[in-house]
């Protein structure tokens, strides 16, 4: 494929993975970067569990953005998957952007992840966000914190909530990156299977709505996705499932109120998406454990093998 744009423009293109401790706001600045919502977002950590790829495109650059799970001990066979999937990102990738918080420390988890980047080839950029909440005496102090450590080939300090920045993150990367291919059509910004989006959106809506009470024990499966031939109208068939019979109580609500409140929010934001009517039809199951049973987690599209 020719690399030159119309005027004569190299064409550069590369795969950025973004790792980073769980909570930091990964998955916010992707979609941020991305101009579009890919990643879900919660204030509750592990919010991500796949690795999901999101595409920038401009004129003269494609960027294929892979976001992580938060990286920390595993608990469960889940866990387990989770871990691996934000270790595999590291390698054979053309930038790592390691973002961290506003934090005034470097906490423990942070100092793992840099000792894993030590040897790694990959060239290094670290990403401050989170810096609306702190003045630029403290940022600078975060500055000088990180760059001492003496690996990151910069340090671009970003609001992601705000998109402070984020134009600037972009031209850091093109920078690094050298002439390439376009992997995916111009038009293209994920390359999830819908079926994966729905659940993962129906996913955010019980974090959303359930707030403290429900741990990160659930997982939704999609039943059914299928357009009407005579209307135009999308029918979603979905399964919630919770790891007890207390949390399946709490999904639903009381007189199914919150389950109610969970499916109008998730399908709102669906018919928002696909520009059609949106038919959804949500169902909770408890199945006690089920992040630690390796066939089921791999039914779900996990596979911590890999």
């Amino acid at each position: 494929m020719n690399n030159k744009t119309k005027n004569d423009v190299k064409f550069k293109s590369g795969f950025v993975s973004i790792v980073g401790r769980p909570n930091v706001g990964k998955s916010t600045l992707m979609n941020t970067l991305i101009g579009e919502k890919i990643a879900i977002m919660s204030d509750k950590p592990q919010t991500t569990r796949n690795q999901i790829r999101a595409i920038y495109n401009s004129d003269d650059l494609q960027i294929v953005f892979m976001d992580t799970p938060g990286i920390q001990k595993p608990k469960n066979k889940l866990g387990s998957y989770m871990m691996k999937a934000s270790s595999s990102s590291m390698k054979d990738t053309d930038i790592i952007l390691f973002v961290v918080d506003e934090s005034k420390r470097i906490g423990v988890t942070d100092k793992e992840i840099i000792e894993n980047l030590k040897n790694n080839t990959s060239k290094k950029i670290l990403v401050i966000n989170k810096i609306d909440k702190i003045n630029k005496e403290e940022l600078m102090d975060l500055i000088n914190m990180y760059s001492e450590i003496g690996i990151f080939d910069e340090i671009v300090p970003v609001s992601a909530i705000k998109g402070e920045n984020s134009n600037t993150l972009i031209k850091v990367l093109s920078k690094y990156l050298e002439e390439g291919p376009q992997y995916f059509p111009k038009d293209m910004i994920t390359d999830q299977p819908e079926k994966v989006l729905v659940s993962e959106i129906i996913r955010e809506k019980i974090l959303m709505y359930t707030d403290q009470e429900i741990p990160h024990g659930i997982a939704v499966e999609i039943e059914q996705m299928k357009k009407r031939k005579d209307k135009d109208i999308i029918d979603v068939s979905a399964l919630i499932y919770c790891e007890r019979e207390a949390h399946k109580k709490i999904i639903i609500g009381h007189q199914g109120r919150k389950i109610k409140g969970i499916g109008k929010s998730a399908r709102e934001e669906l018919e928002f998406i696909f520009g059609n009517k949106v038919f959804l039809e949500l169902w909770v199951k408890a199945k006690p454990n089920w992040r630690d049973k390796e066939n089921f987690i791999r039914t779900m599209g996990f596979d911590d093998n890999k």
